[in-house]
Order: C-alpha cells, then structure tokens, then sequence
C-alpha cells in the first residue's frame, strides 16, 4: 500500500466526500450492532457512521499511522485500529462493512470480495465505493508517462492500479452468499480550479506510489513535469479557469444471506 499524506488527502474532500455519502444512503435499514469502516483515512465515514448509527460498536480500519493519527483527533466514539484489510480478522461477526475508495489498492479480488462478505452476520451488509480509475484519461497518462524515460524502472513496482473487474464479476463473487446484490456505477463530473488541479488531485492517490519510489528529488520532480505536461494536454482549463474532470466510480451494496 502506499504512503499517505491526510493534508493532501483532504484538499479536495468535499469532491471525494459525495461518493461515500450516496453510498451511505443506498445501505439498507438494519439494527447494526458491528460496524467496520475498512480503509477508514482521516475518519470521517466512520464518525458518521457512529453518529447515525449510536447503538453500535464502531471500528475504523487503516493501514497508515498517519491517517489514523489525523483519525483519531476526531470528537468520535470509534475504536480506531491500525492494520490492513488483508490480514484483517475482527472477533466478532460485523453487521455492517464499509469501504470508500480502498479496495482497489488490493489485489485478488475474486477471493477478497467472497472472503469479506463470508465474514457477515446473517442479514449484514456489505457497502463497497471504488474509483474505476484504471480506464480514466489520467491514469492512462500517468501509466504510459511511468513506462518511459530514466524513471521506468523505479516506478515498475509503483504501478499497482489494476483494470476494475466487470459488474458481473462481483455479482458472480458475491451470489453465492449474498440474497441481494444492488451494482451500479457513476461518473462524477469535477469542477476543478487552480493551477495543473488534475496533478493535484492525483497527488492525494494515484501519484502516492509513484512518489513514495522516487526518492531522488530531481528525478522526482522531472517524472512530475512529464505527468504535468501530458495531464494539460487531455485536460485543458476552460475559458472561465475551470477544469473539468470525470472520474468514474463503481458501487456495491449486497446483503449477507
């Protein structure tokens, strides 16, 4: 998993917030007594979630310290828990598992996805946001930009986002356990402002791999200007200074049998 910095995770929070908050909205009425926010960052779904959900033993999850530290500055009655999903093995059975954009960082998912919604309380439910973000533009230049010049292969091992699997492929993983299976997918269209403000975005994802291998601040910042100069190019600023810039997303909401 890559580093990450909360700061610049959170800069553009209102854009990254939406997706969580219309996944919240689908989860069906359930007396949750379990409740894991999986890939909980900074905490904020996972307060909500104790917020909205007041009777209910609240966990957040995360594989960076740093997150969690931001996390645990919240005024929340969440247990906070450093460790990835991967490993993650709760003591009790959850009622609700939750994750925002996390799982795409993950690999195997025709065993991951099973595994996670095995794991349920009879009637629980999974809830599931992910990016669709290796068929975007912006990976795509960020990719072939990787693959060329004195920077290829340092970042070989950086280029961890895979191609997203189909709707009938979670629907597959998931029937076997769950009775209903709610798939759909989004494309959010950003209102961006500033300077190169699609590089900024990426700084908070899809550049952390990137950036965490490139140790040398002047290789570093000349892989920086080719990603620049390519995002530019396919995402001009319009008249009025805005960038526009969709991102994709895929959603799962499916109740354990």
């Amino acid at each position: 998993m890559p580093s990450w910095d909360p700061d610049v995770y959170e800069r553009y929070r209102t854009y990254r917030d939406r997706p969580a908050l219309d996944l919240m909205v689908q989860i069906p009425p359930h007396d949750f007594n379990e409740i894991w926010d999986l890939g909980c960052g900074t905490g904020e779904h996972a307060a909500l979630l104790s917020a909205r959900h007041p009777g209910a033993r609240v966990h957040g999850l995360d594989s960076s310290s740093d997150m969690l530290a931001a996390a645990r500055r919240r005024a929340a009655d969440v247990d906070w828990v450093l460790g990835g999903v991967e490993d993650w093995a709760p003591d009790r059975a959850p009622d609700l598992l939750f994750s925002n954009a996390a799982l795409q960082w993950l690999p195997d998912h025709p065993t991951l996805f099973p595994r996670l919604a095995g794991g349920l309380a009879s009637g629980g439910v999974f809830a599931c946001q992910m990016p669709m973000a290796f068929e975007t533009e912006h990976h795509r230049i960020l990719r072939e930009t990787a693959e060329e010049g004195p920077w290829a292969s340092l970042t070989a091992s950086a280029r961890v986002i895979r191609p997203t699997p189909s709707l009938d492929d979670y629907y597959g993983w998931l029937a076997p356990m769950c009775g209903e299976i709610d798939l759909w997918t989004t494309t959010y269209l950003h209102a961006l402002e500033g300077d190169d403000p699609v590089l900024e975005w990426m700084r908070g994802t899809g550049l952390r791999p990137y950036l965490d291998v490139l140790t040398d601040p002047a290789l570093r910042e000349a892989f920086l200007a080719a990603v620049r100069t390519g995002l530019a190019q396919a995402f001009p600023a319009r008249d009025d200074g805005v960038t526009l810039f969709p991102f994709p997303r895929m959603f799962i909401v499916a109740s354990r049998r």
